[in-house]
C-alpha cells in the first residue's frame, strides 16, 4: 500500500502549477484549433458556397425563417464563426452561434434520428459551450488583445 501512496504523490506532484496551465493552454488551442477548422472545412465552407450560387435553396428551415436564411446562418456561423474560434477572436461571442447552430441542428434538423446520428452535432455543441465557459486560453488573438 505505501508503494502505492509513493507512486500516486510523484505522478501529482509532476504537474507543478505552472506545468498544468500551460498544459491547460495547450489544451484549449488544440481544441479551438480542430473543431474550429474541422466544422469551418467539412460543415461551413459547403454551405457557404451553397448560399453564394444563390437559389431557390433545397435547405431546411428549422426555426421557420425560410430556406435562405436558415442556410445563411448556419453557413455563415459554421464557417466565419469557426475561423474565428481557431484562432480565438472573440471566442466567448463566436461561440455562442455556433452553440445554437448545433442545439438547432441536433434538437430540431436531426430530433428525429437515432443518437449516432446526433452525437457529432453534440460533440461541437459541447466543445462550444466548454469554449464559451473557459474561453480561448492563452495562445489566442483574445488574449494578445487584452495583454496590450
Amino acid at each position: 500500500m505505501g508503494d502505492m501512496k509513493e507512486l500516486l504523490l510523484r505522478y501529482y506532484g509532476l504537474m507543478t502549477p505552472e506545468r498544468e496551465a500551460k498544459a491547460r493552454n495547450i489544451g484549449l488551442l488544440i481544441l479551438r484549433v480542430g473543431v474550429g477548422l474541422m466544422m469551418a472545412f467539412s460543415h461551413g465552407l459547403g454551405k457557404v458556397q451553397k448560399f453564394m450560387a444563390g437559389g431557390p435553396y433545397n435547405w431546411a428551415d428549422p426555426i421557420g425563417i425560410g430556406a435562405g436564411p436558415s442556410l445563411f446562418l448556419a453557413g455563415g456561423a459554421e464557417f466565419f464563426c469557426s475561423l474565428a474560434l481557431t484562432v480565438g477572436f472573440l471566442t466567448r461571442l463566436v461561440s455562442i452561434p455556433l452553440a445554437f447552430t448545433m442545439a438547432v441542428a441536433a434538437g430540431i434538423v436531426h430530433a428525429s434520428d437515432p443518437f449516432k446520428k446526433q452525437e457529432f452535432t453534440l460533440l461541437y455543441l459541447i466543445a462550444y459551450i466548454t469554449l464559451f465557459f473557459v474561453g480561448p486560453g492563452r495562445y489566442s488573438i483574445d488574449a494578445w488583445l487584452k495583454r496590450r
